[in-house]
């Protein structure tokens, strides 16, 4: 089977993608992939390390006010669609999926023009524009959340999951743990505010620092590369011996594995791991996202009793010790989130995704 990819912007967009692709070569091993991104988006960086051929398009997005720059935005998406098309005649796929990410405009929409069946994949629980557009115009929609499906055509969409929940099924917990100097007869939780960090937690995090030494837990806080120099200047000489700083961990899938709570953004790709692994969470939305949609994304797990929910305005450092306590060091309250955040987890995700492609592409 010979498969275009396209997706880009931000790691939610392209780390499903990669997982999907994994598992295509898994499922194939003669499949060809042909991955279809922008020049300046993550996707430059991360899909031609991984020795995936990588071709480019210039595509901004729209504005959502009144702005000449959508005409500009029009004139590069039809520009793009051609070049496209050029791509796709010279590379003759089976068919064609879009992750989400401007870029997906006119990959998806060319091939669904040229006849080619084509697949979007929707990751949050509220859909951007791109997604909504090409929805009319896809052969299938995949979703990741119930709550995403009322807003496309409903004979065209399949739940899925995320196929990132599929990379952390066969991690090994103690790796994890031995990697961070983990002592592993303690519960362990992991605050993290995405890879560049997230201000209003490390603010919370650096004002009660010292009373994490008093717990019966350990702590391993990631701060973000962009904070860590600051962070580190802020806790000397006050560092607890059961709390671990680090700037950034590049084996998260490893390091999930090895804890028991997480506190971090509600983005979906960590929502699909944390789900997958039956991982406990205290959640803090971005306020900064489209359709505040990190905000329904998490509203999803609070309701089902996996999460907890903390607004980045409600954050302070008494709130977050306290939401943490409440969690840890009460066994029948941490099973039970434990027990929620499994029955919402999709560990065959990427396998369900591969099948869409697939029959799709019949």
């Amino acid at each position: 089977m010979k498969v275009v990819v396209s997706g880009g912007g931000t790691g939610g967009h392209i780390y499903p993608a990669l997982s999907l692709i994994n598992e295509i070569k898994k499922q194939d091993r003669d499949a060809e992939i042909l991955y279809i991104g922008t020049e300046k988006g993550l996707e430059s960086e991360i899909i031609p390390r991984e020795n995936i051929p990588f071709q480019t398009i210039h595509i901004t997005g729209f504005k959502r006010k009144l702005s000449f720059d959508n005409v500009k935005t029009i004139m590069r998406f039809l520009k793009g669609t051609t070049q496209v098309k050029k791509m796709l005649n010279a590379f003759q796929p089976d068919v064609v999926i879009g992750t989400g990410g401007y870029v997906c405009g006119p990959v998806v929409y060319a091939a669904a023009k040229m006849g080619i069946p084509a697949v979007i994949h929707e990751q949050n629980s509220v859909p951007g524009l791109t997604n909504k557009f090409l929805s009319r115009y896809v052969d299938r929609v995949a979703i990741c959340f119930e709550e995403a499906g009322g807003f496309f055509p409903q004979e065209k969409v399949i739940f899925t999951g995320n196929p990132r929940a599929s990379e952390v099924q066969n991690v090994d917990r103690r790796a994890g743990q031995q990697s961070l100097g983990l002592d592993p007869l303690k519960k362990t939780v992991l605050i993290v505010g995405g890879s560049r960090g997230a201000r209003p937690i490390n603010d919370a995090f650096l004002s009660v620092i010292e009373k994490f030494s008093e717990k019966p837990y350990q702590v391993v806080y990631v701060t973000g590369s962009v904070h860590y120099d600051a962070v580190a200047e802020a806790i000397k000489g006050k560092q607890p011996d059961n709390v671990i700083i680090k700037p950034f961990i590049h084996n998260m899938p490893d390091v999930l594995a090895a804890v028991d709570l997480i506190v971090a953004r509600a983005g979906a790709t960590t929502l699909a791991e944390v789900t997958a692994l039956g991982l406990p969470s205290i959640l803090i939305p971005s306020p900064y996202v489209t359709n505040n949609h990190q905000e329904k994304n998490a509203r999803s797990l609070a309701e089902n009793e996996a999460a907890l929910v903390r607004k980045e305005q409600e954050m302070s450092g008494s709130a977050l010790l306290e939401d943490i306590d409440t969690i840890l060091t009460d066994e029948t309250k941490w099973r039970s989130m434990r027990d929620a955040a499994k029955e919402l987890g999709v560990p065959d995700a990427a396998e369900r995704l591969y099948r869409v492609l697939t029959e799709a592409a019949r």
